[in-house]
């Protein structure tokens, strides 16, 4: 089988898992206080143009996100978020069970806007009953988003200005941030990133890594006591020193970016091959992730040729919108071999 399910199939990038081994029997301090977790927070530091920033790792998204959130809101408190966000679908209620509500905006395409959060905002803190209600406490995207689209600078820098005006903190999953900031069809860099935002995190699983996830909080107010929050949460690894030494490797020399950019190159290439049989595809996502309707017998067909891919949603009678994701390990020869398929359908 060639697998086009998800970007996490694979173990590491082999420069990772050369560094590993090669520091496999080194004796380091543990739960992140080694000297390769001190090199890395500092490279992204720097990466992010902030030498301010707190950096922590922590083992995966779910419990970045659960552990991020809980320590952000108070105990009245809700995350505003897409219905289709990933803390909303995909975490088996993550976060309420940190007693948290999520406050879900209706998206058609994985983003929520300004304007939404300001009408959000405004019912509440203009309501006679506010104090029997979840108060808004945290704005939370993804980027890229579930369906694989982009915020752009403008519509960031709109977020985080009606953020401003109602106190709230801004946090962005960055779990396959890479492959967002590597796309043509984005405007940001992560120094933007971290100048736009509260709090984000870098994510390492989908991107090369064989875990982790890189939390980075600018804003000073949320610095304080994270590392108790990670404890509690489950996300502190005592062998820490593993999620360090893999992005040290990650960000030197540009890699994360570089092998980001190879998937979507991939993507791309799958997109345009769909396009150009003339099949329609759902979204405009110009990452590495992308859907496209097919039939029944279509559907059928890939598989039989020996392909996994991530059944998405319905779309009408005898069709469904289904998912091609490449990863930072896709190979052209698997590519190309796709793009083949897809014109002979």
């Amino acid at each position: 089988m060639i697998n086009f399910q998800c970007d996490y199939a694979e173990g590491c990038h082999p420069i990772l898992l050369e560094a590993l081994t090669k520091t496999n029997m080194e004796q380091t301090t543990s739960y992140g206080c080694d000297i390769y977790s001190k090199n890395a927070c500092a490279m992204l530091r720097t990466a992010c143009g902030s030498e301010d920033a707190d950096v922590h790792f922590l083992v995966g998204g779910t419990q970045t996100n659960a552990t991020v959130i809980a320590s952000v809101l108070r105990h009245h408190q809700g995350v505003v978020s897409a219905d289709s966000g990933h803390i909303a679908m995909h975490e088996t209620g993550a976060i309420e069970a940190t007693g948290h509500k999520i406050l879900c905006i209706p998206s058609e395409d994985g983003t929520i806007s300004a304007e939404q959060i300001e009408a959000l905002c405004h019912e509440h803190f203009t309501s006679p009953i506010q104090e029997h209600m979840v108060q808004p406490g945290l704005v939370y995207i993804s980027f890229p988003t579930e369906s694989g689209t982009l915020y752009s600078k403008a519509q960031l820098t709109a977020i985080k200005k009606v953020c401003k005006a109602y106190d709230l903190p801004l946090y962005i999953d960055g779990a396959r941030m890479g492959y967002g900031l590597v796309s043509t069809a984005c405007d940001l860099t992560l120094q933007d990133i971290a100048n736009l935002c509260d709090v984000f995190y870098i994510g390492g699983t989908k991107c090369g890594a064989l875990f982790g996830e890189a939390v980075v909080i600018i804003n000073e107010a949320l610095k304080k006591d994270f590392r108790y929050a990670i404890k509690q949460h489950g996300g502190l690894l005592a062998k820490g020193r593993l999620l360090g030494v893999q992005f040290e490797a990650l960000f030197e020399n540009g890699l994360y970016f570089d092998i980001c950019r190879q998937a979507i190159e991939h993507a791309l290439a799958i997109r345009k091959a769909f396009e150009d049989k003339g099949m329609q595809l759902w979204g405009t996502s110009y990452t590495n992730q992308q859907f496209v309707i097919l039939t029944d017998a279509q559907m059928k067909r890939l598989t039989d040729l020996g392909y996994e891919y991530e059944v998405w949603v319905p779309s009408d009678v005898g069709q469904t919108v289904v998912r091609f994701c490449t990863s930072w390990a896709t190979t052209a020869e698997n590519t190309q071999r796709l793009i083949d398929d897809i014109k002979a359908l």
